[in-house]
């Protein structure tokens, strides 16, 4: 195996993703031999990897890609400390990392694999792909509401990017996003009066939901190359 970047070998072992990796190395929690990796080192197959003092190998293993129906309360972080985290709670066999985030209070759709690279590429891509959510708020949509909603919103400091809304129901409505603004559906609905009671994520890009809450399925070969696509 030819050397690699020390980011790029700890995201093919299925650690983590490329970015968390240098996290760790800036914090000085990786060590190859025993010495101090420092960001930029090379390593192979027989170099000695730790991060935390957990050896990590590289193997040649079949990477996992799934859709997890998240329920509310489940929290997007691989970090055990947190209580009611998403890992513990898929329980795979294998090390899973998310690509990107759904809110606690949320539910509905997000994807977990094993390939650091893929994450990287979903996440350069962020502003690309389209995210459908089923909304619910606490009282009733008028028209205007819909119109602004559809043509953007002040929220931290910025307009958000023009959106596909429909009303499907008095108080519930279908928004398809193409910006990953923190809390952005919340913070939307906020400025126009309106409090969010209930919001599922059931589609990004071509993957739909469609497992029951606290389940899981293995994505299926069109799914995993429309990932591999992103740039």
């Amino acid at each position: 195996m030819e050397k690699k970047r020390i980011n790029k070998y700890i995201s093919e072992v299925g650690f983590c993703s490329r970015r968390k990796a240098d996290e760790y190395i800036s914090a000085g929690r990786v060590y190859i031999n025993g010495n101090k990796a420092v960001l930029g080192s090379k390593v192979n197959i027989e170099d000695q990897i730790s991060i935390d003092g957990e050896i990590i190998q590289y193997k040649d293993k079949k990477k996992v890609y799934i859709a997890f129906n998240k329920p509310v309360g489940i929290e997007c972080t691989g970090s055990q400390k947190v209580k009611d985290n998403i890992i513990d709670f898929i329980n795979h066999k294998e090390r899973l990392f998310t690509i990107g985030r759904i809110d606690k209070q949320s539910e509905g759709l997000i994807l977990l694999t094993n390939n650091g690279d893929i994450v990287n590429n979903v996440l350069r891509a962020e502003h690309k792909k389209e995210k459908e959510y089923i909304v619910t708020v606490n009282k009733k949509i008028s028209s205007e509401f819909i119109d602004k909603m559809r043509k953007g919103v002040r929220i931290m400091g910025r307009m958000t990017r023009r959106c596909y809304v429909e009303k499907i129901h008095e108080n519930r409505f279908k928004i398809v996003l193409t910006q990953g603004m923190n809390r952005q559906i919340r913070r939307m609905c906020e400025v126009l009066g309106f409090r969010v009671t209930k919001l599922k994520r059931i589609r990004i890009m071509d993957i739909h939901l469609d497992t029951n809450i606290g389940e899981y399925r293995d994505l299926n070969d069109e799914e995993i190359k429309q990932l591999s696509n992103q740039k």
